[in-house]
This record gives structure tokens, C-alpha cells and sequence, in this order.
């Protein structure tokens, strides 16, 4: 068979183990027996060991009536709970051949199932009261355990002398379902497995579900057989329910793995935190060995008490890094709320943002800004980190791991600073993250035997049949690419961060949408009262020049000369301040208009505007056309017209005196979803250092008496493309000419 074929059977059968019904397993251990009855008393099933009375279809009154007063009072009490519930104890049989049983029962739908286990104690109480003096030692000591190791190995020595087990251990799962031996007590008799871990195959899926459910599972001896239950099937038709049974037969599998451990006998009680499965107290014993079930009640008490103080233990201590990790969070909002940007908080002060989650590098990245804090990884590394994340969604507001390669496999390469990560979403429209490292913490594991390979199958068996490891000796395994866990405390300290952030962004975001409303309406007021003036200013300045020009021609012959040199500055002044108001018309009219987009050529819409600067040119001056290739855009072609005749006309005017006169138009390269347009010409050019005042209303950078103008062309410009979507900006240098760009969105063009 050819590797390819065994790994698939190997796969094939392990994910049978998996699936493998041991609930419904048809039979139980041989150390009792088990009856089930129907609503009415009568038994319905029973194991084939039972006494000869117990046949099918008699009432349990007539075959025991020890047992139908204390089913009565089972029934009357309303008991119905996970786990069997402890009757009592009872004598069966004739007085020649009597035996003692701890009956317990438990609800399977709407039947009850008995199981009666014998016993050697007839009172069914000297071993509880002589376990009292030890659970009350117990209680005192467990308040006294300085760690969760010490209550652990109190428990597991509790327990070892209450059974008389050869060994005892406390088992822990960690996230992956692997076991971790925390606590161990022993005669020597079994070797030591403490400090051991052992692999999630070894206790499958649905046996964790039966340990939840069912916290007490004993084998007093591994080479058992099974006793069948008859019939097979309860009235309903199915396979009786032995989740919650005591006496429950176990996987073939599970009782041959107990022999390669060199175990006759064993017992299990489950740990259970919150109801969550936190592990196991795990006891074997190298010969077969019976535990009363009234022991086996105690033990199940002492781990329930040991439960309750190891979650308050954990409790306590999350309630000291909370307090801890609330006050640098505390820090970091005072901070955060006296900046005018909440980030500058932040980055003001990294030894605050890395205690808060007590991580040594940190990283605040938006789509345009990269900001590190400590030991990092390198900018390009973090930012393929924030494009992984950005990619995630919404779903993923908060990321936290310890393994940060399993998930995003370039990290392998930067595990020196983040094998862990914590990352929170501080936007809910832009991507924008803060994000925490933990660097890679190596480390030795041993397991008892080689976790790698759990089980093999049997050639001889079938496709079903497996055969558990045999070899539990030390297997050590050293670990990359893990850091130290993120705490349930650190991950909520992250978490209130992030709402805090929000919270003042959406607080900071109405204080702006309220400075906006009011700008809109100051700017409204301000455009009406522009429009306003505009209009009526323009009629009496158009008086001034015709009656001007009437005095001028009709009276000329009487002016001097200085007189016709009045008249004509009243005729160029006017002019001027005519011209003056009907570009500031034109201004206040640019917000009132709606946009009227749609899909045109670029080129043919430069050439209209070319032909129409030209006339305005004396024919002795030459100016040098470069158009090139513009393609076609989305927007108002009557609003883009008017910024292509002011840059247009801006470019011929200031390249006067230059021969020849270079005007180019260019589209250049795309940038963040834009398209990008640069109107060049050689001309004058102009100081950076001024640049932001050439698209104010009546700035310029060259006197009137050089350049005629009202210095409000190029504000036009900036509000034309900004009401489009697009951005303006301009470069230049005294008499090396000028460049000024425009964008436009290019989710818009056609």
C-alpha cells in the first residue's frame, strides 16, 4: 500500500474513532446490573445479568419491592438532573443468599434507569461519614493553596487517599483539547506522568461531550466483558441513552489503551468550570480495583468544591489585572481627550498603550500613516499585516492570537516580535487599526508518547477497527511560533479601548457635524449676500462706462487732455470692477447649481476652450500647444469648462513675454481611485512659499499692473473640482513657469 493510501486510512479511521457512538454502546460493565422502566413501573430493558425476576414485562413491584418504594419517591421528588442520583442502599435475594447494591437512577426520556452496583457496605453510610473529618480538612486547605498548581495537587492527593488508587493525576485542557498533567499523587506503583501532556485523540470529541455531561466514569477492571442489554431497543424503537449511566461498557479502543498504559483500573471525574470541561481528575490503579459508589459521590464533591475555588482563584486574580490594566486605560483616555487628534494620545505616550495589554511593541496604522512603538516588525511587514486584517472585515473588530504563523503564514517570518497579536478596529467606516506584539516564547513540551501518532489501525480488523498507541514514554517536542497567551483581562482592556475610541471619534464627529451645519448656513448667508450685491452692483458700474463713453465721444472736442485722461481711467476702472463683479456672481453662483455630470471626452472639450483662449492672443504671439491623450471623465461639462478656461487662460497669460509660450495638458498616473490632470506652461512661475494663497478669493502673487486679473479665477477652480469629488494643488518656481493639478474620481468616469 502506497503512503498516499495509508494516510487516508489512517485518516479515515481516526475520524471513525471520532464519530464512534459510545453512548449508545448496548451495554454495560459487569460490577452490576441495570433495569429500565416505563412510566408505569414495568421493565422494558434490563442487562442479561440481572437476577432471574427482572424478566421483560414484569412490574418492578412484583420483582423488587424494596426498589418501588424508593423509585416512588425518585419520581415524587422531581428529580431530574444530569448524572445519576444515589438512592440508597438495598439487600436483595433470600435470606440464605443476600446481597447489598448502591442503587442509583437517572431519567432517559420518559424512562427511569436503575443501576445497582454491589457493595460490601450494608449500611451504605460508614464510608461517607468516615469521609467527613476529610472533606472538611480539604475545604480548610484549599482556602490556604497559594496557586492553581497547589489546589490541583491537593485535590489529586484528596482523592488518591479517599479511592486508594495507585496514582491520581489532574489533567488540564488547554484550547486545543491537549492535556497538560498539572498535579500528580502516587504510591510509585505506576510510573509518573506529571508535566506530561498528552494529545486531544486521546479523550475524541464526544467522549469530552460525556465527561461534561456525565462527570463520574469508573473501570474497575479493564479486562471486563461486556453485558448486553436486551432487547436492543427501547419501546420508542431507539438504542437506550447511557450518557448518564454508571455503569456504562466502554470503547474497545479506550480499554485497550488502559492496558498499554499498564492500568487495570481507572476513574474519572470531571472538572467542570462555569459548565465549560477544564479538565479531569484522571486515577488508575495497576490491578482491577472497586470503588463504592458512595466514595466514588465524595470525590465527585471534592472536585465540584475545588471547581468553585479554583473560578474564584482565576476570578480574583483577573479582578487584580482588570484594576491594574483600568487605571493605564484611564491614562490613556486623559490623554487621548486633551489632543486635538486622539492618536497623538496615543503616540505621545507608548509606555502606556503597551502595558494596557503588557505587550512589548505596538502599531498604529491607517491607510495613509504607519506608527510604531517598541519592538516591532518592520514597516512593510506591518502593513502586510493591516492589508490581512483589512481583508477579514467587520467581523473581526477584535483579533487576538498567540500563534499569530497558523493564521497569516508570512508571520513565520517575523516571530522574533509577533508570534502574538492583538489587533482592534478603531473605525467603522476607514480601515484603521491599533495593533499589539508579543514576541515568540520557544519551549520544550514533553508528551507522554509521541503525539503525532495517536492510533494505528488493524490490517486484520476491518476499515473500523484501531489500535491506541502503545508508548507513553517522553516525547519531547520544542514549540515556535507561540507567544504568551493575551488574558481574558488584556483582551477586554483592548475592547473598552476600542469603545472608547469610539466613542470619542463619534462625540468629536458631532462637535464637527455641528460646526459644519453652521458653516453651511453662515456660508448660504454669505453666498446670498454675495449674490445679491454681485447682481445689483453690476447695472450702475455699466452706467458709469456708457455715459463714460457718452461723455468721452460727444464732448471730446471740448476735454483737455488731461480731462480725456480722467475720463478714460473713470471708463478703465469701471471696467474693471464690472468685470470684478461678475466673477464674484459667477463665484457665489458656483455652490447654488446643481451638478449635471456626465460621460465626455476630455480632449475635444480642451480644444473647444484652446480655440476660444486664442482669440484673445495677439497674432504676434506664439504659443506651443502639448495635449496629450486625456480619455474620458464624469462630470459637469459646463463647470469643467470654466476650470479649463481659467487655467487655460492663466498659462497664456502668464507666459507672455516668453517665446515661445509652451501651454501643456497631460493625464498622468492614477493615485488612491483618482484621476490625475496637470495643466503646465513655462511662464512666470511663483514663489512655494506663497502657494496657498493662489486658490483664495482675491489673492495674487503679481501685481495688476503685470498680469491684469481679479484674483479669483483659480478659487472658481478649487470649488469646481472639490464639488466633483477631487482635489487641487499647484508646484512652481520664479521663471521656470508653473503646474497646477486637478483630479477627478475615477469610480465616476464612464
Amino acid at each position: 500500500m502506497n503512503q498516499h493510501s495509508t494516510a487516508a486510512r489512517l485518516s479515515l479511521d481516526l475520524t471513525a474513532c471520532d464519530r464512534e457512538p459510545i453512548h449508545i454502546v448496548g451495554s454495560v460493565q459487569p460490577h452490576g446490573f441495570l433495569l429500565a422502566l416505563d412510566a408505569a413501573g414495568t421493565i422494558v430493558q434490563a442487562s442479561t445479568n440481572a437476577p432471574a425476576s427482572a424478566a421483560i414485562g414484569t412490574r418492578l413491584g412484583a420483582a423488587f419491592p424494596e426498589l418501588d418504594a424508593l423509585v416512588h419517591r425518585y419520581l415524587d421528588g422531581g428529580a431530574i438532573q444530569d448524572g445519576a442520583t444515589y438512592l440508597r442502599t438495598v439487600a436483595l435475594g433470600s435470606e440464605e443468599a443476600r446481597l447489598f447494591y448502591e442503587v442509583a437512577a437517572h431519567r432517559v426520556d420518559d424512562l427511569v434507569v436503575l443501576e445497582l452496583e454491589e457493595t460490601d457496605d450494608a449500611s451504605g453510610n460508614a464510608g461517607l461519614d468516615a469521609l467527613t473529618p476529610r472533606l472538611r480538612a480539604f475545604v480548610e486547605r484549599l482556602h490556604a493553596a497559594g496557586s492553581v498548581e497547589d489546589l490541583c495537587q491537593l485535590l489529586a492527593e484528596d482523592i488518591r487517599h479517599v479511592t486508594g488508587f495507585d496514582r491520581a493525576l489532574v489533567y488540564r485542557f488547554d484550547r486545543d483539547w491537549h492535556g497538560t498533567v498539572l498535579a500528580e499523587s502516587g504510591n510509585g506503583v505506576l510510573p509518573s506522568y506529571l508535566d506530561l501532556r498528552f494529545p486531544a485523540s486521546d479523550i475524541p470529541a464526544q467522549a469530552r461531550e460525556l465527561y461534561r455531561r456525565n462527570r463520574l466514569r469508573i473501570i474497575p477492571d479493564a479486562g471486563y466483558r461486556p453485558v448486553p442489554i436486551r432487547p436492543g431497543t427501547t419501546p420508542g424503537g431507539r438504542p437506550l441513552d447511557l450518557s448518564q449511566s454508571v455503569l456504562r461498557s466502554v470503547s474497545p479502543v479506550h480499554v485497550e489503551y488502559m492496558r498499554n498504559m499498564g492500568t487495570m483500573a481507572s476513574m474519572s471525574v470531571s472538572i467542570l468550570v462555569d459548565g465549560a470541561l477544564w479538565g479531569l481528575v484522571s486515577c488508575h490503579n495497576h490491578d482491577p480495583k472497586r470503588v463504592p459508589l458512595q466514595a466514588r459521590n465524595a470525590c465527585d464533591f471534592l472536585t465540584q468544591i475545588f471547581a468553585l475555588q479554583l473560578s474564584a482563584k482565576v476570578r480574583g486574580e483577573q479582578a487584580e489585572q482588570r484594576l491594574a490594566l483600568g487605571q493605564v486605560q484611564a491614562r490613556l483616555l486623559a490623554y487621548m481627550a486633551e489632543e486635538e487628534s486622539f492618536i497623538d494620545g496615543l503616540l505621545n505616550h507608548p509606555d502606556d498603550v503597551l502595558a494596557l495589554v503588557n505587550a512589548s511593541g505596538a502599531a498604529v496604522v491607517t491607510a495613509d500613516r504607519c506608527r510604531l512603538l517598541g519592538s516591532t516588525p518592520p514597516e512593510r511587514e506591518v502593513r502586510a499585516l493591516y492589508e490581512w486584517l483589512s481583508e477579514r472585515g467587520e467581523a473581526d473588530d477584535v483579533v487576538a492570537t498567540d500563534a499569530l504563523s497558523e493564521d497569516f503564514l508570512r508571520a513565520g517570518a517575523i516571530a522574533d516580535r509577533a508570534s502574538g497579536l492583538l489587533a482592534i478596529s478603531i473605525s467603522k467606516k476607514y480601515a484603521s487599526y491599533v495593533l499589539w506584539f508579543r514576541p515568540e516564547v520557544v519551549r520544550t513540551v514533553k508528551w507522554g508518547g509521541n503525539p503525532v501518532k495517536p492510533a494505528h489501525p488493524d490490517p486484520e480488523g476491518g476499515p473500523d477497527r484501531l489500535h491506541p498507541r502503545k508508548s507513553f514514554e517522553i516525547w519531547k517536542e520544542t514549540v515556535k511560533g507561540r507567544s504568551m497567551p493575551w488574558s481574558v483581562p488584556e483582551v477586554e482592556a483592548a475592547k473598552d479601548l476600542r469603545a472608547s475610541v469610539l466613542g470619542i471619534v463619534l462625540r468629536r464627529a458631532e462637535e464637527l457635524a455641528a460646526m459644519s451645519e453652521e458653516l453651511q448656513r453662515s456660508n448660504k448667508e454669505l453666498e446670498a449676500f454675495s449674490y445679491s450685491v454681485s447682481h445689483d452692483l453690476r447695472a450702475p458700474f455699466r452706467h458709469i462706462v456708457g455715459y463714460s463713453n457718452l461723455l468721452k465721444n460727444r464732448e471730446g472736442a471740448n476735454l483737455s487732455d488731461k480731462g480725456r485722461h480722467y475720463v478714460e481711467t473713470i471708463i478703465e476702472a469701471a471696467f474693471s470692477a464690472g468685470t470684478l463683479v461678475d466673477n464674484l456672481l459667477t463665484f457665489s453662483q458656483m455652490g447654488r447649481h446643481a451638478l449635471n455630470k456626465v460621460s465626455g471626452d476630455l480632449n475635444g472639450l480642451v480644444e473647444e476652450v484652446r480655440r476660444k483662449v486664442l482669440r484673445d492672443v495677439p497674432p504676434d504671439r506664439t504659443v506651443r500647444w502639448e495635449i496629450g491623450p486625456l480619455g474620458r471623465v464624469h462630470a459637469d461639462p459646463v463647470m469643467l469648462r470654466l476650470v479649463l478656461e481659467n487655467l487655460l487662460s492663466n498659462a497664456v497669460k502668464y507666459t507672455r513675454g516668453r517665446e515661445p509660450a509652451v501651454v501643456a495638458v497631460e493625464r498622468l498616473p492614477p493615485q488612491d481611485h483618482e484621476a490625475v490632470f496637470v495643466v503646465r506652461d513655462n511662464g512666470v512661475g511663483f514663489d512655494m512659499a506663497y502657494v496657498e494663497k493662489l486658490f483664495g478669493v482675491f489673492q495674487r502673487l503679481h501685481r495688476v499692473e503685470e498680469f491684469e486679473g481679479t484674483g479669483i479665477g483659480l478659487a472658481n477652480v478649487r470649488r469646481i473640482v472639490e464639488r466633483h469629488g477631487g482635489r487641487t494643488w499647484a508646484e512652481g518656481e520664479p521663471g521656470r513657469g508653473a503646474r497646477f493639478y486637478f483630479t477627478l474620481p475615477l469610480r465616476e468616469e464612464a
